[in-house]
């Protein structure tokens, strides 16, 4: 139990607190409706904490990151037979939040229960967010919290800016840096096998000698 709520617990202001947040979730409730009535294939769209996002074009350095990286692990898995990849416009329904991550990953067992007409996912078992100056406090801040509480195994933060990989591994329900990189390979500990150089994130040239090295 967190040290926020234990004290709201012995507040004697309980029943209007709870009353509030009760009243809070409600309207949230609505609000999250009306944005899957709104949302649509174009844009990346994104409800978070009561609030919807939709996210600006990308940048050519951010789009050429996600794209390189999406390629190796897509080609990886599905060589191995190990699950399914997602990029960008995937709506990952949370508890709380809906996300479109810029890559992810479910294991096999998981991707097996899909229907052709799904457009809900549960949370991925890997997932990938390439920052970019109008993303990175979420990525860092209430992504980084909701994906460790959702059982998000693995998180990737990808800078195109740096060319730099940042790796979290979950432990006992919350995220743990396992490695920060600019040289040198990067391996998942998810994505079974999956071990590329880090280079290959970033330029064409790396990436295709990784892609035949795949």
């Amino acid at each position: 139990m967190t040290a926020i709520l234990e004290e709201l617990i012995k507040s004697p202001q309980l029943p209007r607190h709870f009353a509030q947040l009760k009243d809070l979730l409600a309207d949230e409730r609505k609000r999250r409706e009306q944005f899957y009535d709104e949302m649509t294939e174009e844009g990346k769209w994104e409800f978070i904490n009561g609030e919807i996002f939709v996210h600006s074009p990308a940048t050519l350095r951010h789009s050429d990151a996600s794209e390189l990286l999406f390629l190796l692990l897509s080609i990886h898995a599905t060589r191995h037979d190990l699950g399914l990849v997602k990029h960008e416009k995937t709506l990952v329904c949370l508890a709380r939040n809906d996300y479109e991550p810029d890559i992810c990953f479910f294991s096999k067992t998981k991707a097996a229960r899909f229907k052709p007409e799904q457009m809900k996912f549960p949370a991925p078992d890997f997932i990938v967010e390439v920052l970019s100056p109008s993303t990175e406090a979420n990525d860092r801040g209430v992504k980084f919290e909701d994906y460790a509480a959702n059982g998000v195994r693995e998180y990737w933060l990808v800078d195109p800016a740096r060319q730099q990989v940042e790796q979290y591994l979950l432990r006992t329900g919350k995220y743990h840096r396992h490695a920060a990189l600019k040289t040198g390979e990067i391996a998942s500990s998810v994505v079974t096998g999956f071990r590329v150089p880090v280079r290959a994130l970033f330029d064409r040239a790396a990436n295709l000698a990784a892609l035949q090295k795949l």
